[in-house]
């Protein structure tokens, strides 16, 4: 498996309009083959999501649909582009 971990900075308001728009998110993202699971956390204004699939491929297609969406759908809410950071998953339970 693969993970992916973005997050975003000075996006409340990214929080906010995700957390109205679940649905959407999950239509979008569980449609990635080799889905495997999304997570978003918030901690005041910093949004962490966490995307894990079962090859790098998926991973970086959750990247891509995920950015798409956000500037389509709600733009200007976050403070930059998330950093990134991925990796093999080498321990789950």
């Amino acid at each position: 498996m693969y993970v992916v971990v973005r997050q975003y900075e000075g996006a409340a308001a990214l929080a906010d309009g995700m957390a109205e728009r679940t649905d959407d998110i999950k239509e979008l993202l569980t449609g990635v083959e080799g889905f495997v699971a999304y997570h978003a956390a918030r901690d005041g204004d910093t949004v962490t999501t966490v995307s894990i699939c079962k090859d790098r491929a998926g991973t970086e297609e959750t990247t891509r649909r995920a950015a798409a969406w956000v500037q389509e759908n709600l733009p200007g809410t976050t403070s930059g582009p998330p950093r990134i950071r991925t990796g093999d998953v080498f321990l789950s339970f």
